[in-house]
């Protein structure tokens, strides 16, 4: 579906939400993309009766589409894939607390806003990719990435990206804004290029010989088993990974994080939403659809993610912090000029 034709879709939605929303409806602003969740919302829908109105877009867009509707916003519920955007989300006051003994119950602590104004529905990890016919020893830590054996051999993306944003403001709340900025200028140091592309990008550098050590999400690189990727799959066999800080605070995790906006006229048909959302066939559906991990414990993963392996998560640093961090992390970047 081309991106004109998903603008004139979102826009015919916003106005079908503001002219039929209804007791038995919930209107969402979501900026993930996956058609796949469109069989989440229709379980949803048949369980309780509840229609869900859905528009897709950027998460800056439509929290920038928040703010500008104000309190005449459709929109009951916000999600987004990851918390730094969530944070922006609450800093443009567009997100209220939900108060729910089920999310409580559901979702561990340090997966949720400490004000309750956001919960994790599903995990997205950071590692540690390499080239295993160039590297015998890949580094076992994000800290080990700045070693001078690394020099000119690591790929990684941009500072403006998202995902590095929210590693970098881990690694300040773990290590302190002076050995995270040590730690960024150790990174562009030992990068083998420029920041370009996306994460699925730094994976096919490892293919192509440009870089030995890639940073990049987990479910990109599982993707090339899943589907043919140009430029990754044909070498696949040939990547290996590591789940970092095994002995220490664990592997950093991001998340795809829910909350109900502030203008939600719909409340309990939010909440309840919300509520499903930590349900074992909600998380299931994550694990499934995209190989990310569930934010609710003991819930299976599909086979595919599985082949990762056993690892140890860092649940000792609230993911609230990655938020929190990240107009320190920006600085730190703009200062050792990673681009």
């Amino acid at each position: 579906m081309s991106r004109i034709t998903r603008s004139l879709i979102a826009a015919m939605t916003l106005a079908a939400m503001t002219a039929t929303a209804t007791a038995q409806d919930v209107n969402v602003y979501s900026s993930r993309h996956y058609d796949s969740d469109d069989s989440l919302y229709e379980k949803f829908t048949e369980e309780t009766g509840i229609t869900v109105n859905r528009i897709e877009g950027k998460a800056d867009e439509l929290i920038a589409r928040l703010a500008a509707e104000g309190a005449n916003s459709p929109a009951d519920v916000f999600i987004t894939v990851d918390i730094g955007r969530m944070g922006r989300a609450e800093n443009a006051g567009v997100i209220q607390p939900v108060t729910s003994e089920v999310i409580a119950a559901n979702v561990p602590s340090h997966l949720r806003h400490p004000g309750n104004l956001w919960f994790g529905v599903s995990q997205r990890a950071r590692i540690i990719f390499y080239a295993k016919d160039r590297v015998a020893n890949p580094p076992r830590t994000y800290e080990a990435l700045t070693d001078d054996a690394w020099q000119g051999k690591i790929c990684i993306r941009s500072s403006s990206n998202i995902y590095n944003q929210s590693l970098l403001a881990s690694i300040i709340e773990a290590h302190g804004e002076d050995e995270a900025q040590d730690w960024a200028q150790g990174i562009v140091d030992n990068m083998a290029r420029e920041p370009q592309g996306g994460d699925t990008d730094q994976l096919r550098g490892l293919v192509s010989g440009e870089c030995d050590i890639a940073v990049a999400n987990h479910y990109y690189f599982l993707r090339g088993f899943d589907k043919d990727v140009d430029g990754l799959t044909s070498g696949i066999d040939n990547l290996g990974w590591v789940w970092p800080n095994q002995s220490g605070r664990g592997a950093h995790l991001n998340l795809t994080a829910a909350a109900m906006t502030k203008a939600a006229s719909n409340k309990a048909e939010a909440t309840a939403l919300l509520e499903f959302l930590t349900s074992d066939f909600a998380q299931q559906h994550f694990a499934n659809q995209n190989n990310e991990y569930p934010a609710v414990p003991g819930v299976g993963l599909d086979q595919d993610t599985a082949r990762l392996g056993f690892f140890v998560p860092d649940t000792t640093t609230n993911t609230a912090a990655f938020s929190a961090n990240a107009s320190k992390a920006q600085a730190i970047f703009n200062r050792v000029g990673w681009k």
